[in-house]
């Protein structure tokens, strides 16, 4: 038999077709954890045309206890003149050790600066929060 994992939420009245009675469940929180939940993610990106830029955020929310993946978005840190902006989705949930799961991340920076260019960026998110 499997572990049992607490599992708290809201039942609520659902709208069936015709006679059918029906509920929904809305979970609100999942082994302990609230749902939905979000990650941080930081670094520094590549070094091109003579300079990197650091960027942090936190992703969009995503929910919890069921395969998931989460949108990022953010703009790097001003250097020589300009910034960039980071988006894009993570790939699925890795679970980490004590609990909990992060997610890996990677791409190219839009295009900026006084000669146009873009940076490569890679990393993983924090565990979830």
């Amino acid at each position: 038999m499997g572990k049992k994992i607490p599992v708290k939420g809201i039942i609520y009245h659902a709208k069936g077709s015709g006679n059918e009675h029906s509920h929904g469940l809305y979970i609100t929180s999942w082994d302990g954890r609230p749902v939905p939940h979000i990650h941080p993610f930081s670094g520094v990106t590549s070094y091109d045309a003579g300079h990197a830029h650091e960027y942090a955020g936190v992703t969009e929310p995503a929910p919890s206890g069921v395969p998931h993946v989460h949108r990022y978005h953010t703009v790097t840190s001003f250097n020589d003149g300009h910034t960039h902006t980071i988006f894009g989705v993570t790939g699925p949930a890795i679970d980490v050790p004590g609990g909990g799961h992060i997610h890996a991340f990677e791409g190219f920076t839009t295009v900026n600066g006084k000669t146009p260019h873009t940076h490569f960026y890679r990393g993983t998110t924090g565990n979830e929060g």
